[in-house]
């Protein structure tokens, strides 16, 4: 519930509560009538703040549930969540990602000797304490690696992650372990980016739908998407490899990668659109836009496999010949932005 709602609910109910209160003191004792005039103005006064409050509510709550209003209320969370999960910005010397060893190998027994640790419920994993699981890997000498990743449903008995060495993972080592895993009902966008990023593409695919066929909030969308995605590539992605004060390596994260969540963006929205060329263009005109921001040619090669599927789906699908024209343009111009890594 954002401010507003709270401050016309918080209104409400102090105006009913205060009324009910000052009707206690009103009474009638030996024919002598006792009214608490000042109290009843008050009252009064209240009651008309709260018809004010009521029509700021209609009118907040009309605003709020248009569809360039959801949207950019999902934007600026999902612009929130990139910025908490993934701090360093890129080519910084003072990030943390940036000092912090990239590479790692994992032991030769690891794979025979790993214990697995489930899950002791169904449910989304919400939340990871990374720090309570380094605190657990540091105190008994394990190396543990994370086999899930918030986002993930697991249902009971699903290994979340290996422990090793095994033969020191005790059923109350376990316990302390599963502890730090929150499941929940649904999924969360704490430590999910990708859950702020399907929200956008579901309010896409459902605007595409045959019955409700509205491109325009596909679009909106599709550029709130597009500020993600740059602002994404603009930032170092965090090393799954943690350490702990001695150098050694304690816990294996890995975590979402650029060409997964480009993935997770564009493929449902480009599966939907393939008969819609104004968006089969918006996307070009996206890639065009985030490929100025790229900085390693595997994110290149993303994006121009992005942008092949797009205009082959034009190609197959749209039916007038200078719509698919218009998306080949499209596709030249993102083709030749990425080219500098691509080639």
């Amino acid at each position: 519930m954002n401010s507003g709602n709270q401050v016309v609910l918080g209104t409400f109910v102090a105006t009913f509560l205060y009324c009910l209160i000052v009707l206690r003191t009103i009474r009638r004792a030996d024919e002598v009538a006792f009214v608490p005039h000042l109290s009843i103005s008050i009252g009064v006064l209240l009651a008309i703040v709260s018809v004010g409050v009521l029509i700021y509510f209609i009118h907040h709550i009309s605003v709020s549930i248009q569809a360039d209003q959801v949207v950019a209320r999902v934007g600026r969370e999902l612009d929130d969540g990139i910025d908490r999960l993934f701090p360093g910005d890129l080519g910084n010397p003072g990030s943390e990602a940036s000092k912090a060893p990239r590479e790692a190998n994992l032991p030769a027994e690891f794979a025979r000797e790993a214990c697995p640790v489930g899950a002791l419920e169904d449910g989304y994993l919400q939340l990871i304490d990374a720090d309570a699981l380094m605190a657990l890997a540091s105190k008994d000498d394990l190396l543990l690696r994370l086999e899930r990743r918030p986002g993930h449903y697991l249902t009971k008995g699903r290994v979340m992650l290996m422990a090793w060495p095994g033969d020191r993972v005790t059923e109350t080592l376990a316990g302390k372990l599963n502890a730090a895993f929150v499941l929940g009902n649904q999924r969360s966008a704490a430590q999910d980016v990708e859950f702020s990023l399907q929200q956008l593409v579901e309010i896409a695919v459902r605007a595409l739908s045959p019955g409700i066929n509205d491109p325009f909030t596909a679009v909106a969308c599709v550029d709130r998407l597009e500020s993600a995605l740059c602002n994404l590539a603009r930032r170092d992605m965090p090393s799954p490899y943690r350490f702990d004060g001695h150098g050694k390596l304690r816990l294996v994260a890995p975590g979402a990668t650029f060409a997964g969540i480009v993935d997770t963006a564009f493929n449902q929205i480009r599966q939907s659109t393939r008969s819609n060329p104004a968006v089969a263009i918006r996307m070009l005109d996206a890639i065009v836009q985030i490929a100025g921001h790229v900085n390693s040619m595997q994110q290149a090669t993303c994006l121009q496999r992005h942008a092949d599927m797009i205009v082959k789906g034009a190609r197959e699908a749209v039916p007038e010949v200078d719509d698919v024209l218009a998306v080949e343009a499209r596709f030249t111009a993102a083709t030749l932005a990425l080219r500098v890594f691509c080639c």
